[in-house]
């Protein structure tokens, strides 16, 4: 799987997550779906550096 394509499904994954947790509770504020989202974008940032930087141990 190419690495935009996994960051993007990484972070629409939570932000479904929070949206779903902010109807659940009934929270008006988006509070959780802001939370996940920037959680989402932080893995994917992490996860991708960790393969940028295993590929250039390979090269």
């Amino acid at each position: 799987m190419s690495m935009p394509f996994q960051m993007a499904v990484t972070i629409y994954l939570f932000y479904w997550l929070g949206s779903w947790i902010d109807e659940k509770y009934a929270i008006e504020s988006g509070a959780w779906t802001k939370g996940m989202t920037i959680a989402g974008v932080l893995g994917s940032l992490f996860q991708f550096i960790r393969q940028a930087n295993k590929i250039n141990r390979n090269e």
